[in-house]
């Protein structure tokens, strides 16, 4: 346990007394910094895009690239608020928005049901928001932080309301699915490169990338429907959109599924392409012979 750590989550305590608007500006000044001074994680980012948004022009992407620079910065400082502010100032930041049947099986429903939500920047405050209004068994899978002590704040928080599970990746998939078949709710985040062994290789804005098949696999063992959530962030906080049950969903072909799965988030990232988690090594793991992008 180190003593920046410490000092770390004592200023995320501290800061969650501030206003928004100056946690926000905060952020905002952060990112920009960071835009500048992060050179490698920049090149990730112009690279991501170079590849996924090859018809919008150089300065197009590069106003994208540092859009999401502050949307970082900001997201991650929000997680001062939402695991540590009042529970009336965290519901006040927080609008569910969209699919009123949806929202009500989420809050009220017995069936399982796995909420697919990709990695915009709103990821935290879309599961708090969720789970703040449901007793639902809610079930997430994490990756383990080096420090300790952040392990367990970071585990701390994302299990702050509701009856939130958080399982480590190395625990597999029978505590997944026994949650599901108890008519529980999967919060599930596929949309990451975990390398070869654990992916397939779909198309993602055209580009083979490896992606995780669970969301397909876990629907079919846990006999779950799939809900997307998509989180906006927003001035005065987040807007978490709850998207109608995928129909026909899954099928007997889980890389077709999976393929499916990542032209529809593309859809989704199209609307705000600034709000999605570009920072990430997204293409990594490559196609046998193909070379590395970054």
């Amino acid at each position: 346990m180190s003593l920046s750590s410490r000092l770390g989550i004592g200023f995320m305590r501290t800061l969650a007394r501030l206003p928004l608007p100056l946690v926000r500006g905060f952020g905002k000044v952060l990112g920009r910094v960071l835009y500048v001074v992060a050179v490698s994680r920049r090149h990730v980012v112009q690279t991501n895009l170079a590849l996924c948004l090859p018809q919008k022009s150089k300065a197009e992407r590069d106003a994208i690239a540092r859009e999401t620079f502050v949307f970082v910065a900001q997201s991650w400082l929000d997680r001062s608020w939402l695991w540590h502010a009042p529970e009336a100032v965290v519901a006040s930041r927080l609008r569910v928005v969209g699919s009123s049947a949806e929202i009500d099986e989420i809050a009220h429903g017995s069936a399982p049901m796995i909420l697919f939500a990709p990695h915009f920047y709103g990821l935290d405050a879309a599961a708090t928001a969720l789970t703040m209004h449901t007793a639902r068994p809610s079930t997430t899978i994490y990756t383990t932080q080096r420090d300790p002590l952040v392990d367990a704040w970071i585990r701390e928080g994302r299990q702050r309301f509701g009856n939130v599970i958080t399982l480590n990746r190395t625990e597999g998939i029978k505590p997944i699915v026994a949650g599901l078949r108890k008519n529980g709710l999967l919060y599930l985040l596929p949309d990451m490169d975990f390398g070869r062994e654990q992916s397939v290789f779909v198309p993602f804005y055209g580009v083979p990338a490896a992606t995780l098949p669970s969301l397909s696999r876990f629907a079919r063992l846990g006999k779950a429907k799939v809900v997307p959530v998509v989180s906006r962030l927003t001035a005065s906080g987040y807007d978490i959109e709850v998207l109608a049950a995928w129909q026909n969903f899954p099928s007997d072909d889980a890389v077709a599924d999976t393929a499916l799965m990542n032209t529809r988030l593309q859809g989704y990232i199209d609307a705000m392409p600034s709000q999605y988690y570009w920072v990430h090594r997204r293409f990594k793991t490559r196609p046998e012979g193909a070379p590395p992008v970054y």
